[in-house]
């Protein structure tokens, strides 16, 4: 938790580097084009500001960083951080403006802007942009993957279902938090995933939301079988396992799921559910959500559908598609990915099925197949301030590269025609900056609420 230790090793001999008029350095942050999306949602920053900048710098930190990057063989500007600690009080002299948490913009849209407040620690902002960066990047791209797949559901809800108001918030489950890194990806991207849906087995983004955005109760989940559970009964007493879920979890207006490949599937479902219990399932007044777990994930899922239909009957919705039984629905949770979501949901509907029977669970493909070139973002700087008080434009613009050309100047977003764009702040005018301060000097100025940033994700703010 030593932020000056929070960064790359190059960034210790920075300080040197800057022409020695320089009194501010303005860097802001991005997802450039060329990704996966052609929109951003911005979200996360939040938690970096109150975890992490509300942390002072201490004469201890300084001692350990000094000790740590002279021996790693770089010089260390002691003089520049003992005179943040009795100047500042060891707060970091820093003014962030960013858009609003929960904004859905063009990949190209300025999300953070970030320059130093005291002209001593013109070296500051660009110092803390590793983790500065990757307080935004890892969020904000999870919260966009998720986006992008509610928009899938969405569309293929629309086309299929009479009324998909409660339906939608539950169809994408988070079920990452194994496959992450640390308990702290798992907190940032469960949380990030939460923003678009509300199903999820990843607890701590439950507290990540409660923790950092007031949200009491963020998403919810229902009792589930796993294999061992399945398989400690014995495959001769599948069917007493299976049962046992019923008795105890099963009910008035309940879920349950039930994972039901541990030996042979399709026979779980046409001999198990489909004869043994199938008096149960449908005397339980609960709903049975079967869980297919190996096997093609664009074949096995809508199989299991199929099948259950045969088997519990189905109505026909207002727009022709064909919709289960109440008493079962599916759950596919393996080899999840936007894509295959899409497959499924096409070959779903093309069997004459309605998206609202099956749901998905994503685990990897949601918090952990991501990078920071997943959306290319960067964080660059675009003006420096001279002593004299003069901001100059700075950019890169490399010929090999174009694509990585960055913006000069310090930015403002605007509206325009609808869209928000990116102007030279200095062109502003009259014009509303979406851009708001969020720090200064150790202060938090906004303090968005989960409430709010979903509102403003699904465009209801």
């Amino acid at each position: 938790m030593n932020m000056i230790l929070n960064t790359d090793s190059y960034k210790y001999s920075h300080f040197a580097q800057y022409p020695p008029e320089t009194a501010a350095i303005s860097a802001y942050i991005e997802s450039r084009p060329g990704g996966r999306h052609d929109h951003v949602l911005f979200f996360g920053l939040q938690m970096f500001l109150k975890e992490y900048l509300t942390r002072r710098i201490t004469a201890a930190d300084i001692d350990e960083a000094d000790e740590l990057v002279s021996a790693h063989g770089l010089p260390f500007n002691r003089d520049g951080w003992e005179l943040l600690v009795s100047r500042h009080g060891g707060s970091l002299p820093l003014s962030i403006e960013a858009l609003p948490e929960g904004s859905v913009v063009p990949v190209g849209t300025p999300l953070v802007q970030i320059r130093n407040t005291d002209p001593d620690f013109f070296w500051l902002p660009t110092f803390i942009e590793t983790a500065l960066l990757r307080a935004v990047w890892y969020p904000s791209t999870v919260a966009t993957v998720s986006f992008h797949v509610r928009r899938i559901i969405t569309e293929a809800l629309e086309r299929s279902c009479d009324d998909h108001t409660d339906v939608l918030p539950f169809r994408l489950h988070d079920f990452g938090a194994r496959g992450a890194t640390s308990l702290e990806q798992a907190g940032l991207g469960g949380v990030a995933h939460l923003v678009s849906f509300m199903g999820t087995d990843t607890v701590s983004g439950l507290v990540y939301a409660r923790k950092y955005y007031a949200e009491p109760m963020a998403g919810f989940s229902i009792p589930a079988a796993e294999h061992s559970t399945m398989t400690a009964w014995g495959e001769e007493r599948e069917a007493e396992a299976y049962e046992n879920m019923i008795e105890n979890f099963g009910g008035d207006g309940k879920m349950v799921a039930v994972v039901s490949d541990s030996y042979d599937l399709y026979r779980a479902v046409s001999e198990i559910w489909g004869k043994e219990l199938r008096s149960k399932v449908e005397q339980m007044g609960g709903t049975l959500v079967v869980r297919p777990d190996s096997g093609d994930p664009a074949v096995v899922p809508i199989d299991t559908v199929d099948m259950l239909g045969g088997i519990f009957g189905y109505t026909t919705n207002a727009k022709g598609y064909k919709v289960l039984n109440p008493a079962v629905r599916v759950i596919q949770g393996d080899g999840v990915t936007p894509d295959t979501i899409k497959i499924i949901l096409d070959r779903l509907m093309g069997r004459g099925w309605s998206a609202e029977n099956i749901a998905f669970g994503m685990g990897a493909g949601l918090l952990q197949k991501v990078n920071r070139d997943t959306l290319r973002f960067a964080m660059k700087a675009n003006a420096r301030l001279d002593t004299s008080g003069n901001w100059t434009g700075i950019h890169k613009d490399p010929k090999t590269d174009p694509g990585k050309a960055s913006k000069r100047y310090r930015q403002a977003v605007i509206m325009q025609d609808g869209a928000p764009v990116a102007v030279p702040l200095k062109e502003l005018g009259e014009r509303a900056n979406l851009m708001q301060p969020v720090w200064e000097d150790g202060k938090l100025l906004r303090d968005w609420t989960f409430a709010e940033i979903r509102q403003r994700a699904a465009g209801e703010i």
